[in-house]
């Protein structure tokens, strides 16, 4: 098939989509694949003119992953991997994430927004964790200790983004669950040697271990599978998508949020579980194209 791979893109995540879309390229290539790169824009969207098969975008943050994009490709009506612009776009807006959950009973941590009005009255105390409302790889995502932290971190996200989102801080394991064709991969314990699981340990920090040996019991992990495939299917996600899920003390699992285009860099977290699964980085970038070009247009 002739497929147009969609890198890059204005987010301040467009370094990982460079590497991301990079490996899918040669991914797609090794299996035969006619592939075509497109670094695009908002006011660039050339890449598209090209004739393809199939569009696999590959952008992260805003505009690529917020329903932007999505909303361009269903109006031009070509077929492409991944959610439409309605999830994309739900999907992107942690808020949203969570209301839609809650709206079904399923659990996430309790929260507040805050806006600039609002930043030093806060119901949601310390420890918390501060987060830009609509941005990915952890950037803007602070764990704050006390109320000083606290309300320099709300400061900084608000300066940047005008909305904060404030949230209960949950102590004990993270767990990221990696959907794949609306399906649970196994879930994959994050242990980083930072404080947290930000972009630095995501991306650039070798210590972080992905554990599939996660040294919690098996109805735990099922039920964290489950929760992931129901999260993703409240979102309407298709295609791929990552969950994350924090675990309390008592092993109760609560919602974090949802990646609707996960990484797909060398130390991705969607792939691994897919090779874990048996499914090789070839096999499954050709799974995903040859999906949505099967889906047809829009």
């Amino acid at each position: 098939m002739k497929v147009t791979v969609l890198r890059g893109g204005p987010s301040a995540e467009r370094e990982v989509s460079l590497v991301s879309g990079k490996a899918v390229a040669e991914g797609l290539r090794s299996v035969g694949h006619e592939v075509f790169e497109s670094d695009i824009l908002p006011d660039d969207l050339s890449g598209l003119d090209r004739a393809a098969d199939v569009i696999f975008p590959v952008l992260h943050g805003q505009f690529g992953e917020s329903g932007e994009l999505q909303e361009i490709l269903e109006q031009r009506r070509l077929a492409f991997v991944g959610s439409g612009s309605k999830a994309s776009r739900l999907g992107m807006d942690k808020v949203a994430s969570k209301q839609a959950w809650e709206r079904v009973g399923l659990p996430t941590p309790a929260y507040e927004v805050l806006n600039g009005q609002g930043a030093g009255r806060r119901k949601i105390e310390a420890p918390c964790v501060v987060k830009a409302i609509d941005s990915g790889s952890s950037i803007d995502v602070f764990i704050c200790k006390t109320g000083q932290e606290t309300q320099a971190a709300c400061e900084k996200v608000l300066g940047k983004h005008g909305r904060v989102l404030v949230e209960q801080f949950i102590k004990g394991p993270e767990l990221t669950v990696g959907i794949l064709e609306e399906k649970p991969l196994a879930p994959i314990r994050i242990v980083p040697k930072r404080e947290f699981f930000d972009y630095e340990a995501k991306y650039r920090d070798k210590g972080t271990e992905h554990r599939f040996d996660t040294g919690l019991p098996g109805d735990v992990l099922e039920r964290c599978r489950e929760l992931a495939r129901r999260a993703n299917e409240v979102i309407g996600c298709r295609d791929l998508a990552r969950v994350d899920i924090m675990l309390d003390g008592g092993n109760e699992p609560y919602l974090l949020e949802i990646n609707t285009l996960p990484g797909f860099t060398p130390v991705s977290l969607l792939p691994e579980a897919a090779k874990h699964a048996g499914i090789s980085f070839g096999e499954l970038v050709d799974r995903l194209a040859r999906r949505a070009a099967a889906r047809g247009r829009g």
